[in-house]
This record gives structure tokens, sequence and C-alpha cells, in this order.
């Protein structure tokens, strides 16, 4: 991570949690790259990235991806741009070197041999570390960060945060394929990453210290190699003061990618307002947890998730319906109901990314797909994608 975006996040005015006017939020996302001829995975992350400002991307574990990361922002119509601006930059640099960019949590074409790791001793580490596991880490997400200055707070509200996860899992699935098959998952990425032993949802924690000694348990197991290796769905950032999210895939079109921005930031905000008044958090089992997250991960958008209050199955417009009457008190504030409704409201009419990529997938085949979701992420309308939610502005 970029140390301007470090002192960004230290200097922004994120000293207002509690009452969430100033709160800033910043997007990280990762992209896998594809031959424009095959339409396959290509491992040119490396000769990419010397094309590209190293300040806004980075390397990730494998040759074939990449990753892109805004400034941290207040005002969601300026993280849009931040978004859009850096998928231009990263589509232009990626046709030079004969490749496209697509954002999707897996790749619809990829074979076992296409994962490369990428060069650095610290991903040789974790290979050696996870084996097999590693090799199909060929997953990409979106992640995000909002601004927490006091982590014994952070950590507290992660409990109020846990219960929802799962719907903001359901509103990005998209990785429907694996190894060019239907996996009959909407977010197989999910599943991939919930094998790694620190993935999945953040147990209770009363304070920073209790997270800090469970992180660091796990290394000195040798579990983990480090804190950054601490894979919850949303976590304390081992090198910002913010609470991340985690538990998304990759998304194609930017407008998806705000809303959950402004989901998560209204989240973290309410979440810390209860953590704030020592009111008793909610007693989920771990149990329960993992069953909401691994049922949206299996029906995403278009069958029953589970309630983890209740562990009750509903539609998941109730439980998109029901984490935006949660924290729409907080989304007003900033000013953000109305995109998150109409953003939402599109995903729900026209079904989740995963949907519309088996769609595709099935009439036209996996390199129209391909095609797509490289168009769609660059911000081109296709006829493919043609239900995607307009940006908004």
């Amino acid at each position: 991570m970029a140390r301007a975006w470090q002192l960004s996040f230290r200097a922004g005015p994120t000293d207002s949690t509690e009452g969430g006017a100033l709160t800033t939020v910043g997007v990280e996302e990762e992209f896998h790259i594809v031959d424009l001829k095959m339409r396959d995975l290509a491992p040119f992350g490396p000769r990419i990235l010397e094309r590209l400002p190293g300040s806004a991307f980075s390397a990730e574990a494998m040759k074939a991806m990449i990753e892109s990361r805004t400034l941290p922002h207040t005002e969601m119509a300026a993280l849009q741009q931040d978004l859009v601006t850096a998928r231009t930059t990263l589509a232009a640099a990626a046709a030079e070197e004969g490749c496209g960019v697509i954002a999707s949590g897996t790749a619809p074409l990829m074979r076992v041999e296409d994962p490369v790791r990428a060069d650095g001793s610290r991903y040789m580490r974790i290979e050696h570390t996870y084996a097999k596991l590693f090799h199909e880490l060929q997953v990409c997400g979106l992640h995000v960060h909002v601004g927490v200055e006091d982590r014994d707070l952070a950590a507290r509200a992660l409990a109020w945060i846990n219960p929802w996860v799962p719907a903001l899992t359901a509103l990005t699935a998209g990785s429907p394929y694996w190894l060019g098959q239907e996996t009959g998952y909407a977010s197989w990425r999910t599943l991939v990453l919930n094998r790694l032993p620190s993935a999945g949802p953040a147990p209770y924690f009363a304070s920073a210290d209790e997270y800090d000694l469970t992180a660091d348990a796990l290394v000195r197991s040798g579990t983990i190699l480090d804190r950054r290796m601490l894979y919850y769905d949303v976590r304390l950032s081992a090198h910002l003061p913010t609470l991340e999210l985690r538990a998304c895939d990759a998304v194609p079109d930017v407008s998806t990618a705000v809303m959950i921005a402004a989901l998560f930031r209204a989240l973290v905000v309410h979440a810390c307002r209860r953590a704030s008044t020592g009111e008793r958090p909610p007693d989920i089992p771990g149990p329960w947890l993992r069953a909401a997250s691994w049922r949206a991960a299996r029906s995403g958008l278009e069958g029953t998730l589970v309630d983890p209050f209740t562990m009750v199955a509903g539609s998941a417009h109730a439980m998109v319906e029901g984490l935006i009457g949660t924290v729409g008190v907080e989304l007003a504030e900033f000013g953000d109901l109305d995109r998150v409704r109409a953003v939402s409201d599109a995903l729900l009419a026209a079904g989740s990314s995963a949907r519309r990529q088996r769609t595709i997938g099935r009439r036209l085949g996996l390199t129209t797909l391909v095609e797509a979701l490289m168009a769609t992420t660059k911000g081109q309308r296709t006829s493919a994608f043609s239900a995607e939610p307009k940006p908004l502005g």
C-alpha cells in the first residue's frame, strides 16, 4: 500500500465516525488480466505495472492479476470518478501489452496451469504454507476501507457489521465459473477463499487488544505469516486506520462498486454508533454466520438468503431491504440513500452479475462472456450486459 494512501487516511476527517459527516472511504479493485486473442488468462501483470503509476496500482499474488486503489473520499461522486479513471488507465496500459482486464470474482476461461505466482519471497512463503490452496487463489475481490481512528471501537463494531455481510456478498456475486465450467454457485470466489484458515466471518472481539492477540497467535502457530493474512470478511486493516470489507467479488460495473462503498460506510458508522453506547452486541453463533455466508455465495440475488439473526430463510430482496433500512439514517446523512436505492433496485430487478454471466455463457459462449466483461469493466455499455444499472453521477 502506498504511503500516500496511509497518510491520506490518517490526515483525513476520520475522527467523525460516530457522527458520520465526513467519514472517508477508499476502494481497492482486483482485476484478471486476459489475452486479447484467446480470452484466457495472461501472466503479464509485471509488464503492465511498468506502464502504470505505482501510487495507484500494485501487483497481486498471481501474475495474471493486478490491483488498483483509489484515494480516500468523502463524496461518492469523487470516488466514482477515481474508479473510472483507474479502470481507463489500466485498460489502456494492458492493451499496449495485447491484454484486456476484467473485474469479476473468477475468470470464465481459465485452466489448471494458468495461475502463475508473482515474484517475491513473501509469495513464495505463502505458496509453501498453503500449497495447492495458494495455486487456486486466482480470484478477484472488491475491497472497501472506511476510516475509523479508534481501533477498540472498530473491533467492537464488527459484531454489528457481521450479520449484514452476506447481503453484500449477494449483491456482488459474480463468479459462477471455475476452470471454464459452471459451478452452480453465484460466488465461487467465496468458496475458494473460505478454505483458508483465517477467512470467513470475524469472531466477536471485545477490544483491539483481543483482536491483535488472536492475530498474533495465528502468526506464532504458523497458520498465517503476518497480520496481512488475516482474511476475515471484515477486518481491521493491518496498515491503515480503517475497517476493511473483503467479502465482495470484483464487479464489472462501477456503479455497483460505488453502491457497495456507500453501503459499507453507512454500516460502519451505524455499527460504531451502536458499539460506542456500550450496548450489548448481537450474539450470533459462528456457524450461523458461516451458513448465511455460504447461502449468499450459493444463491446470490436469485435464491433465498439466510437471516443470521434468526436462521430463517427469506428472499434476497427482503435481506437487502433490511440492510438499507438498518443504515437508512446514515445513508441519508451522507446523501447516498437515493444512489443506493437506485442501484440496488436495478440489481434486484436484473439479477446478480453471476446470473447475467451464466446467461451470456450459455447462449453465446465463454469467449463472448469475457468480451462483455472486458467492455463493461472499461465502462462500455454492451447488449450482453444491458441489464447493468446505469452509472449515477
